[in-house]
């Protein structure tokens, strides 16, 4: 990776750490997680079909699902357990893995022999279901085990209640063996994402990080934004951005880039809550920035069964806006603090990188073409991407980086591990989609929630957002999507909100759990990196990252948004957002063409909630008087006489 990280297993949140687990047993979780990237490269690479065999798709979840229990178990990254427990925990690995494995290979005869609820499926699906819940509860905490586990006693025992939220009589072994067998179940499609587009996307990245991407990400950042005030933050936003739409885990991002980008920025003059705030938010955006989004946009096409590129175009302008936001607020602060560009022997000539670093692009050149071209799936499109970026590491160095074959264990290793959170998150998933469809308890939550809002749609939004950053805190993005696409996105269809923009309404708000106290892992990380205070760093986070709070309340109701409808409507409202994100962006530095006070600040805010919202978001009509014009009116003649008036700071543009 660069970073001196290599060949160190994450710590169950996507981010790598010194691991205290005892070497034999660490020795052991390198092997599995190696296995597991292994498994998932057989698989994508359709292997099995040249040797003439073809497994059950649920055969090799259950393989999977194997690896990931006993690597789960097994780990020890705090180095808290005793011999004892050290015992126990092998005994855990052991029983679980084996269940798994059991399953793997006794499956073809339990499917077909799941009404008949056979002794062994019946125990088999027990021990899993104990299994995923206690990993579920090692790595992401209790939250999400108490929502499964309430989901699951509320099917079981929602028939002995009257009201929309009953449900239908499910004994409880046919719902122990359902959700253990059947591919509606944990065996279903949420695990299968979780096995096939995530780890190939994961060994996408890694590898291009090992061959040195990491390095030509920055210097192409350098080169395009260092020479422009405030240019270590705007670098930082930059590679963070590319880095992160490739490797789909956050924390990780700001372990490879974060450690260079905010000790620049702590150089060039950017408070220490403010440079690991901006690392924080561009790398958490990183997933929302297409064509690859982290996997997302593969995840939300085979959930939502539309073409991938139906995603790309869908989330294009949502993300130009973040990021425009995130540059705007770094230009302005650099701008009211005076923080200058960056060194000029920092910076390479954009021509020397791009000479040097063009093979970089071939490997998303062969994701695409194997995407649109030849129609492949989505894992096996990232194999060969993977592929290409192992021949060009092989044969292209940048600035002196070259890969070396002996770097393959450590991208297997690192691989597998990163996967095991949204692994059990998925098959934890299974059993929420699996209760909710065999008890009818899905559609009772649905029209509760929708009754809730009491048939408003802004209300019923916020709710659905604030459950979102909920359910959201402490786990992986992807993670957050899969459980919230079960929770939360058939309630927000219900009430007729476009599929596409429920589900992207869902993911934006899940992925601002990362940086939202009390549990903003992200913002967390990236402040230990910059020594400020963690809680200020996280709500400064907040204060950047605006823009993913607040837009996907916009787009659910402005389809041009997501480049829906007439071309003229949609060009005016981009252009509306556009400067409402600018408009309030300087409301929140406090600076626009210089100093803003309190009362101005007040007025450039307004102005800028009235361009980006529409009117009947807040009114609950289609057809008044556009406020935003209005305001416009009135606050354009004072800005202009405000930006002119004497002022002890001098008065610079706000983007150079």
């Amino acid at each position: 990776m660069g970073d001196g990280t290599a060949g160190r297993p994450d710590d169950g949140h996507g981010h790598v750490s010194a691991d205290k687990t005892p070497k034999a047993l660490a020795t052991i979780c390198h092997v599995l997680a190696a296995l597991l990237s292994l498994t998932a490269i057989v698989w994508a690479a359709d292997a099995f079909r040249y040797l003439g065999l073809a497994p059950y798709t649920e055969q090799f979840l259950a393989a999977v699902l194997s690896l990931c229990l006993g690597i789960v178990f097994l780990r020890d990254p705090r180095g808290r357990r005793g011999r004892w427990r050290t015992r126990l925990d092998v005994t855990f690995a052991l029983l679980a893995s084996l269940s798994a494995l059991y399953l793997t290979v006794r499956y073809p005869t339990l499917v077909l022999q799941q009404l008949q609820m056979p002794a062994d499926g019946l125990i088999v699906s027990g021990v899993l279901l104990v299994a995923i819940l206690e990993g579920v509860r090692r790595t992401m905490g209790p939250l999400l085990v108490l929502v499964i586990a309430a989901v699951i006693a509320f099917g079981l025992l929602g028939h002995l209640i009257s009201g929309p939220l009953q449900t239908r009589y499910v004994p409880p072994e046919r719902a122990l063996m359902y959700l253990g067998v059947d591919s509606g179940g944990m065996l279903g499609l949420t695990l299968l994402i979780a096995a096939t587009i995530v780890i190939a996307f994961i060994l996408f990245g890694q590898v291009l990080l090992a061959s040195g991407a990491g390095a030509f990400f920055n210097d192409l950042s350098l080169a395009l934004m260092g020479r422009r005030r405030g240019g270590s933050a705007k670098i930082a936003i930059v590679g963070s951005g590319l880095f992160g739409t490739i490797s789909g885990v956050v924390v990780s991002n700001i372990v490879a880039t974060g450690i260079i980008t905010i000790r620049i920025m702590i150089k060039g003059g950017y408070r220490r809550t403010s440079a690991g705030a901006i690392e924080a938010v561009a790398s958490t955006g990183g997933q929302i920035l297409p064509p690859i989004m982290g996997a997302a946009a593969f995840l939300m096409a085979e959930i939502l069964q539309v073409p991938y590129t139906a995603i790309v175009v869908a989330a294009l302008v949502p993300a130009l806006l973040f990021y425009i936001a995130i540059l705007l607020q770094a230009d302005l602060e650099a701008a009211r603090l005076r923080i200058p560009p960056v060194a000029e022997n920092l910076i390479l000539p954009l021509s020397r990188v791009l000479r040097s670093g063009w093979p970089f692009f071939v490997p998303f050149a062969v994701v695409i073409v194997s995407l649109f071209w030849f129609g492949l799936r989505a894992d096996t499109a990232a194999f060969y991407g993977a592929v290409a970026g192992l021949l060009v590491g092989l044969v292209a160095a940048y600035r002196t980086r070259r890969f070396a074959l002996g770097d393959l264990w450590a991208i297997l290793v690192r691989t597998g591990m990163s996967v095991i959170d949204v692994a059990l998150i998925a098959a934890s998933a299974g059993y929420l989609i699996g209760m909710l469809n065999i008890s009818g308890l899905g559609f009772g939550l649905s029209y509760s929630l929708v009754q809730l809002g009491s048939g408003n749609l802004f209300v019923l939004l916020v709710l659905a957002g604030a459950i979102c950053i909920v359910l959201g805190m402490g786990m992986p993005t992807v993670g957050v999507y899969l459980v919230l696409a079960v929770l939360i996105a058939p309630s927000l269809v219900e009430v007729g909100v476009a599929p596409i923009a429920a589900h992207l309404f869902i993911f934006y708000l899940g992925m601002m759990s990362m940086v939202t106290p009390p549990v903003g892992i992200a913002a967390f990380f990236a402040a230990s990196i910059a020594g400020a205070d963690k809680m200020r760093t996280a709500l400064e986070a907040m204060r950047f990252g605006w823009v993913a709070y607040v837009i996907p309340f916009v787009f659910v109701v402005t389809p041009s948004l997501l480049l829906e409808g007439r071309p003229l409507d949609i060009v005016a409202d981009i252009a509306a957002a556009i400067a409402g994100v600018w408009l309030i962006s300087s409301a929140a530095v406090g600076w626009f063409r210089g100093d803003l006070s309190g009362p101005w600040r007040l007025l450039v805010g307004m102005i800028g909630v009235a361009f980006l919202f529409p009117d009947h978001i807040v009114f609950g009509a289609w057809h008044v008087i556009d406020l935003g014009a209005i305001l416009a009116l009135a606050g354009a003649a004072a800005l202009r006489w405000h930006s002119a008036a004497p002022s002890d700071t001098p008065i610079e543009r706000s983007m150079e």
